[in-house]
């Protein structure tokens, strides 16, 4: 028989994990990833309504959770809006920059906007959001790729000031953006010249440096490895 007390303290434990973009290459495979580390996934996507460039839709979806997170992940984002990257700053276009502006930047500065009531008090949590090495200004050798680079340097930037932000009141809390390497998705499928890693180890790889950050590491920026990403 089974006893109904160590039930309900195993349920009061149970670690919760919320993904944001949960059905995209890499969302779901950190779903699954963290299902099998013991964790009960909350998934929310555009199947739940979630508009990441709709203000409304992202206060709708997320002001409908509830309860504590010990894990959310925020995986959202574009390499560009219609087309590929620009190679050259005569390839920008207004209207395309700032779509990629709004869903790699804005949206997820939106979601960050909400989360604070979604973290324990009383107990460490982490928060990663995806984010990339060409977003990284120190790294960028080459340049190129104008709109998605200044998007995620702008989304780096949106994760320091949230961990600032969040932390005085969630102060077990790590908030980092998080490099995954270049993995195979549909996002990457037109660059075949690069080298990649499937979405399940790009999880695997993520999950780790999860688990093993501290809060005096909140707000850095971090790779699939654990090394520190300079801005």
């Amino acid at each position: 028989m089974v006893d109904a007390r160590g039930c309900e303290a195993t349920l009061r434990h149970m670690k919760r994990a919320l993904i944001i973009g949960a059905t995209g290459g890499i969302g779901s495979a950190v779903a699954a990833e963290l299902e099998t580390r013991g964790f009960e996934i909350v998934g929310r996507s555009r199947r739940d309504g979630l508009d990441v460039m709709d203000e409304v839709s992202i206060a709708g979806v997320m002001g409908a959770l509830s309860g504590e997170f010990d894990v959310i992940f925020i995986a959202i984002g574009t390499l560009a809006a219609d087309g590929a990257p620009e190679k050259s700053l005569g390839a920008i276009e207004a209207a395309q920059m700032a779509k990629v502006f709004a869903i790699n930047a804005i949206g997820p500065a939106l979601i960050l906007a909400q989360i604070e009531r979604l973290l324990p008090v009383d107990r460490p949590a982490t928060v990663g959001v995806l984010s990339a090495r060409v977003g990284s200004i120190g790294d960028n050798k080459v340049g190129g790729w104008h709109s998605y680079r200044a998007s995620k340097a702008a989304l780096n930037q949106i994760v320091h000031g949230a961990a600032i932000e969040i932390g005085r009141k969630r102060k077990q809390a790590t908030i980092v953006a998080l490099h995954p390497g270049t993995v195979e998705t549909k996002f990457t499928a037109g660059y075949p010249g690069h080298s990649k890693v499937s979405a399940q180890v790009a999880a695997s790889n993520l999950c780790n440096v999860m688990m093993d950050l501290s809060a005096d590491q909140t707000g850095q920026f971090f790779d699939y490895s654990g090394a520190v990403v300079a801005w």
